[in-house]
């Protein structure tokens, strides 16, 4: 019966009428300074010529166009010229682009062809990268998961097999920010790992996004409590033509959307989505299986001209069993922290344009509870923990423009956060820590945030942005934070800018890290401060080149006093079980005098996609993290890789196929070796260097269009030579060996996408 859920769109959308002949392209264009409409703007798609001129309310209409992927530039006398690649165009539904484009600088018009690929942010001076659905969906090994899509960019270190975890610019990965439409969320996927904000797979169904961006450093003060990244996903906006469907199986589930309009002025999406991995799992013979669900909405209703509604809500259901049945399984699974999850998040945004700027107030909610657990080979519990991580949150901002080119940010936030975890731990873990914990406690606590920014365009192709944000958390016993940052970029002619961003930023303790120990209510603020210095050259319109250097220096890092080597910094990618001493749940007495830094340089070249049908980014990462704990001892980071390089790309053929490729190479992760009773080595601590990880993924996507109906098909192939890349070691209980864990070789897989 659940089955046969997915597919009632499908048969509405049949039924529902034919679709029209050829593909029509609409949107509008405003000033993305007081979001009025740019009356006259020509909105242009590069490969026909064919266009059309923005009309009193800024929208244009270009019909008749045959299915394909498309670039799509608008221009106007002023303003900056904006171009969008990898706009889809299909011909069963209307493609709605929305533009917002800005005043340019008269004395450097040459400009507008040749930067309108690459925008610049006043929030985002430098280190921003922007991506499309279209970029994330053909991402190859990318799983259609928006964080592995992302993690080309430079400055990104990968982790484990299976795993999504965003380490940036030698950052923890605690220290990430994800927003969906404005409403920060602190974990995007599913099983995710309590505490820090990576897991396996996001739960954010890629269809419904519009674009993402993503920081990697000198972010501006809109955006605070975390210290190495920003990741801003914009959810897109449902049919407003007639209703619709698309059902979808890919790498790792399958599912359906439906969507629509809702009387003249609303629109909606809705998704429901199933893994089976369940299914792969059982049938492989592992006694570790993990299954899923997830749905997700959006609803807009416009109420006039100057007032629109938006809410959205995505809810996840995370259900691991152990087979426990035969004596190998259970070996196996007593290597496994299981962890069964629901999770919801939603948020409502009600966003007024006027003659004095945009304000919008956005009210959410965000809830994870958490069911983790993990025995020995006698199905003995050394590990259980029932937990609840709640936010409501309400968020005010306003945008103005003092003049053309003065822009003023100001806006707060208070959350309301209530924690609750019943721990229980009884094991040594092989850093011969002996733990004994039983306990059940809870946080109840108020955030609060304010942050003021301006930010000046001047003539002859300068800009910069000053702000200044303050963030507040009760549970602390120095609530107080606060973080001045400025950034600044010069244009030395239309190929050429340099740029320049330096602050503070702060970033509160995480949840599970008070719960569990109510007495590290004594912990500060987390605390860096950064400086990035980059250069671009644009080599052609659509290609431009990057390089920066970055140094981040970190203050106030919860500390071990149970484990003197231990700075959490370290802790929170993979899945936290005994071999990691269960550290990033934060039970241990923590002090806020861990310490360290990370400096390093990136190189990157990208090409859009344009009329020259390839595209593609390579980049360079050359980076040393150090963090210091309570011993005063100097260990490179947990998750440090001193080189990594990124080579991704593909090209479109006439026929409708698309070759995509991705090469990474990295320097291997440290680790501390084992004795031979079993034990780590403490005094080697992060001494150890796993060997070179490198691989190879394909994929392959043909479009097929029908007279009431499109098919996206792909083939993808993961680690295609095969490498067995090293990303751990591990104490075989059975053979009394250290054994190596590493990724499972050839990993093959097929997507088949209907959509009417």
């Amino acid at each position: 019966m659940k089955s046969a859920f997915f597919f009632l769109p499908l048969l509405f959308s049949v039924s529902a009428g034919i679709a029209q002949q050829g593909g029509i392209l609409t949107g509008t264009v405003l000033d993305k300074g007081t979001r009025q409409p740019v009356i006259g703007a020509n909105v242009l798609i590069i490969e026909t010529g064919r266009g059309d001129a923005t009309n009193l309310t800024g929208e244009y209409k270009i019909s008749g166009l045959s299915p394909g992927v498309y670039s799509v530039r608008v221009s106007y006398l002023g303003y900056n010229s904006v171009t969008r690649t990898d706009v889809v165009v299909s011909n069963v539904s209307f493609t709605r682009l929305n533009f917002e484009i800005e005043p340019s600088d008269l004395e450097l018009e040459t400009i507008e062809v040749t930067s309108s690929y690459y925008q610049k942010s006043t929030d985002n001076i430098n280190s921003l990268n922007a991506f499309s659905y279209e970029e994330i969906r053909r991402s190859p090994g990318g799983q259609e998961d928006i964080v592995r899509a992302i993690s080309v960019v430079p400055g990104v270190a990968t982790q484990a097999a299976g795993r999504n975890d965003l380490i940036v610019r030698g950052g923890g990965p605690s220290e990430n920010l994800f927003l969906i439409d404005g409403l920060e969320v602190p974990n995007i996927n599913h099983f995710g790992t309590q505490g820090a904000t990576g897991g396996p797979l996001t739960l954010v169904n890629v269809d419904f996004v519009e674009n993402t961006d993503f920081s990697t450093g000198g972010f501006g003060v809109r955006y605070g409590d975390r210290l190495s990244s920003v990741m801003n996903i914009t959810l897109r906006e449902g049919r407003q033509d007639r209703w619709g469907s698309k059902t979808t199986l890919s790498a790792t589930g399958f599912g359906s959307n439906i969507e629509g309009p809702v009387g003249e002025k609303g629109n909606f999406l809705f998704s429901a989505r199933r893994s089976y991995l369940d299914f792969i799992f059982k049938a492989a013979g592992f006694g570790f299986i993990p299954q899923y669900w997830d749905f997700q909405g959006k609803f807009v209703q416009r109420i006039d001209e100057k007032n629109k509604l938006e809410f959205f809500g995505i809810g996840a259901i995370d259900e691991v069993t152990f087979d426990n049945d035969k004596r190998e399984n259970r070996l196996s699974n007593s290597q496994v922290l299981g962890s069964n999850q629901n999770q919801y998040v939603a948020g409502l945004t009600w966003q007024n344009v006027s003659s004095i700027g945009i304000f919008s107030l956005t009210a959410g909610r965000n809830y994870v509870g958490f069911s983790t657990k993990q025995a020995d080979t006698n199905l003995v519990t050394l590990f259980a923990n029932e937990a609840d991580e709640a936010e409501n949150s309400l968020r005010a901002e306003w945008i103005t423009r003092l003049t053309p080119r003065v822009e003023l940010t100001a806006g707060s936030q208070y959350k309301l956060v209530q924690a609750r975890s019943k721990l229980f731990v009884n094991a040594t873990d092989p850093l011969q820590s002996v733990f004994s914990v039983d306990d059940d406690n809870s946080l109840t606590a108020h955030k609060g945030s304010v942050y003021l920014q301006a930010a000046h365009d001047w003539n002859h192709g300068f800009d910069y942005t000053v702000g200044l944000r303050a963030d507040y958390f009760s549970a602390l016993t120095a609530p107080w934070a606060f973080s001045p940052r400025v950034a600044a970029g010069y244009n030395l002619n239309e190929l050429n800018r340099i740029t320049l961003s330096a602050g503070l930023y702060h970033q509160s303790p995480s949840y599970t890290w008070l719960a569990n120990n109510p007495s590290n209510e004594n912990l500060n603020h987390l605390q860096s401060f950064q400086t990035v210095a980059g250069y671009e050259y644009l080599l052609r319109a659509d290609t431009r080149f990057r390089a920066e250097v970055y140094y981040k220096s970190y203050r106030n890092y919860p500390a071990s006093l149970d484990r003197t080597y231990l700075v959490l910094a370290n802790t929170g990618a993979g899945f936290g079980g005994l071999q990691d001493g269960f550290a990033s749940f934060g039970f241990d007495r923590l002090v806020s005098k861990g310490t360290g830094y990370s400096q390093g340089i990136e190189f990157q070249i990208q090409k859009k996609l344009s009329e020259v049908k390839c595209y593609g980014l390579a980049s360079l990462s050359l980076n040393q993290v150090v963090f210091t704990p309570l011993n005063s001892k100097k260990y490179r980071g947990s998750y440090s890789q001193p080189v990594i390089f990124n080579l991704s790309g593909g090209y479109q053929f006439a026929t409708g196929y698309e070759l995509g490729l991705k090469f990474r190479l990295a320097s291997g992760l440290p680790y501390t070796p084992y004795n031979p009773d079993g034990t780590r080595n403490v005094s080697e601590y992060n001494q150890k260097t796993l060997d070179v990880t490198h691989q190879l993924d394909l994929r392959l996507d043909k479009r097929w269009s029908f007279t009431a109906w499109n098919l996206v098909t792909y083939i993808d192939v993961q680690n295609v030579y095969g490498k067995n890349n090293q990303f751990g070691v591990q104490w075989d209980v059975e053979k009394q060996k250290v054994r190596e864990e590493s990724s499972i070789g050839v990993l093959p897989s097929i997507g088949v996408t209907a959509e009417f």
